[in-house]
């Protein structure tokens, strides 16, 4: 595919996400880690006009000089931003304004790759695009959890649901001892944080074929779970104690039968799905409980080859550290990954909602380990 392509395809999947929405659905942001859907278009069209056309087009006209301060996210180089929590009381600009904005930027990074062949234009289209790919996730997680508040239960799109798969496998894998290579390999893109290949020692492990199910983690539930301190690690039970956290993120006991919260609406729990949105906490929790462990990110790498993944962010026992030789690269584009190695957990795999393309076995995502809006998982390792 050409750089053109992925750009343009990219840009509509953007648009294409939101075409189900009420213009009341853009605004509304009532968490501070989730931003609504209007920032999230505007953002990643602030990312290819600040980081491309305002420097590699002579005298480019920027569109509305509020912009840069607005849509920022946490790009330090490049000045002041709004605040992240109060991304949803931007009524102004319009959505209207906000979509001219797109179409605006769209047509000079489009009449620039036609004059501009360089190698360094289609890095930094290819990076924008994975950017943005990495933001279609974020609006459709992100949009979900804003339509949970809502005691209507909204439908986002029917046959939209993200939630409702099954396991193809089942049963314990064996990795033999060994060292092995950890990190990307090859050509293609892939971010910063992947790189420095390097080798690693293992243990003989086993690390099953199948993701933890709604049914296993109700008999974690029923067994009670949530009220046995010594599962936990210290800091999961004091966030169960404040939160008074008692089942996976969206679930709800109506008449004692257990519902979830989906783009579809509310629905039954349905035992042999894979069971998703569940914090690192509760994944470690259940790991103990079954008298296993979640596995390392390496371990997660070395044996990906040989199962299914795709379905759900895997949590995994690693910390996000660097790799060795990790470089973090001049400028602004070098805020993207590094700054972060500190607090939080990697996840590996991809999820429903991951853009097609955008998933490999080497991706290294991360949140910290009390988030679970995002499409979470949890795979077994002993």
């Amino acid at each position: 595919m050409s750089v053109l392509s992925l750009f343009q395809e990219t840009r509509a999947q953007t648009v294409a996400l939101c075409a189900p929405l009420e213009i009341e659905d853009y605004v509304p942001q009532p968490v501070d880690f989730a931003s609504p859907p209007k920032w999230h278009l505007s953002h990643s069209t602030w990312f290819f006009e600040e980081m491309i056309l305002k420097k590699l087009v002579k005298e480019y006209k920027i569109f509305n000089p509020h912009f840069s301060f607005l849509f920022n996210s946490y790009y330090q180089t490049l000045g002041e931003r709004a605040i992240r929590t109060e991304r949803g009381t931007i009524t102004r600009p319009t959505v209207k304004e906000v979509y001219e904005y797109r179409k605006y930027v769209d047509r000079h990074i489009e009449k620039l790759l036609q004059e501009n062949q360089s190698l360094e234009l289609e890095e930094l289209i290819i990076l924008g695009c994975n950017h943005e790919q990495q933001h279609q996730e974020l609006l459709i997680t992100d949009l979900k959890h804003t339509f949970s508040y809502n005691p209507i239960y909204p439908v986002y799109k029917e046959g939209f649901n993200l939630t409702a798969q099954k396991n193809s496998a089942e049963g314990w894998l064996s990795v033999n001892e060994g060292i092995y290579d950890i990190g990307f390999e090859g050509e293609g893109f892939h971010f910063d944080n992947e790189k420095g290949r390097h080798k690693v020692f293992l243990h003989d492990f086993k690390i099953s074929k199948s993701l933890v199910t709604n049914k296993d983690y109700l008999e974690f539930m029923e067994a009670g779970g949530y009220d046995h301190f010594k599962l936990w690690l210290d800091e999961g039970w004091s966030w169960v104690q404040e939160n008074q956290i008692k089942s996976p993120l969206y679930w709800k006991n109506i008449e004692g039968k257990w519902h979830s919260y989906t783009l579809e609406g509310l629905k039954l729990i349905e035992p042999d799905h894979i069971l998703t949105h569940i914090s690192f906490y509760e994944a470690q929790a259940f790991a103990t409980w079954k008298g296993a462990r979640l596995p390392t990110e390496f371990e997660w790498e070395v044996a990906a080859d040989q199962f299914d993944w795709g379905n759900r962010w895997e949590w995994t026992y690693s910390a996000y550290l660097p790799y060795p030789n990790f470089q973090i690269a001049e400028g602004a584009v070098g805020e993207y990954n590094g700054k972060f190695m500190v607090s939080t957990m990697v996840l590996r795999g991809s999820s429903t909602a991951t853009a097609n393309g955008h998933e490999r076995k080497t991706y290294r995502n991360f949140f910290h380990p009390k988030y679970r809006w995002q499409i979470t998982g949890i795979r077994l390792a002993k």
